[in-house]
C-alpha cells in the first residue's frame, strides 16, 4: 500500500516514507529521513534530517524528533514530546557569531523497539530509551532508561517495571513479576527484568 501524505505536509524529496504510512496536516519530514511502514506522523510533528523511524510507529501531534534520533519498531512518541539533540545549546558562538552546523555536534536520542514516550516528555541528547520502556507524561529524561522500565518526573526516575502491554507489573514471587493484562511472566535479569520464556 502506498503511503498517504497530506497536501499540507512538507516531506523532502530525499525522505523515504514506507508503505501504508500516513503523514498528516502540517507535519514536516526533513531531508534523508526514513519513516518505516505503517507509521503515523501526526499534525505538526517534526522529523529531523536523517532521522530513522522504524515500522509501526506513532509520532503524535506536534512531537519534535530532532536528528540524529533513531526509533525502533513499534515506538510511540506522545503529543508535543521532544527528542532533543544539542547538549550545550547556544544561538551564537563565544565570540557572538551565529552558530552554524559546523559549530556543534548533534547527539541523538535512541528509542528501542516497543518503547513509549508520554505527552510533553523531554528526552535530553544522547539518552537511550530501552525496549518496551515507558516515559511518563511530562517527564524529563536525563539518563538512559532500562528495558521494561517506567520512569516519571523531573528528572525522570524509576517508578515500576512494565510489560509489553505497557501496564505496571505486579509481584508474582521472588524475582518474578506478572502482567495483569496479559498474564505474561517476567523474571529478574541483571538490574532489570525480561520476559520469562521458560
Amino acid at each position: 500500500m502506498n503511503p498517504h501524505v497530506s497536501a499540507t505536509a512538507d516531506v523532502d524529496d530525499s525522505a523515504t516514507i514506507g508503505g501504508g504510512s500516513r503523514i498528516w496536516h502540517l507535519a514536516q519530514v526533513r531531508d534523508a529521513a526514513v519513516v518505516g511502514r505503517d507509521c503515523v506522523v501526526g499534525r505538526g510533528a517534526y522529523i529531523g534530517s536523517g532521522v530513522v523511524v522504524g515500522d509501526n510507529c506513532k509520532i503524535q501531534n506536534y512531537a519534535l524528533v530532532y536528528e540524529p534520533a533513531r526509533l525502533g519498531d513499534g515506538v510511540f512518541v506522545g503529543p508535543a514530546a521532544v527528542l532533543t539533540n544539542d547538549p550545550y545549546p547556544r544561538a551564537v558562538t563565544p565570540d557572538g557569531a551565529p552558530k552554524t552546523a559546523g559549530d556543534w555536534t548533534a547527539a541523538g536520542v535512541t528509542v528501542a523497539d516497543g518503547a513509549s514516550i508520554g505527552a510533553r516528555a523531554v528526552c535530553l541528547p544522547g539518552v537511550r530509551i530501552g525496549r518496551f520502556a515507558v516515559v511518563g507524561a511530562g517527564a524529563v529524561v536525563t539518563k538512559d532508561v532500562p528495558d521494561f522500565a517506567l520512569v516519571i518526573g523531573n528528572p525522570a526516575r524509576f517508578h515500576a517495571w512494565v510489560g509489553r502491554a505497557g501496564v505496571p507489573l505486579r509481584r508474582a514471587g521472588e524475582s518474578r513479576w506478572e502482567c495483569p493484562r496479559t498474564g505474561e511472566v517476567y523474571r529478574a535479569a541483571g538490574d532489570g527484568v525480561e520476559p520469562d520464556e521458560s
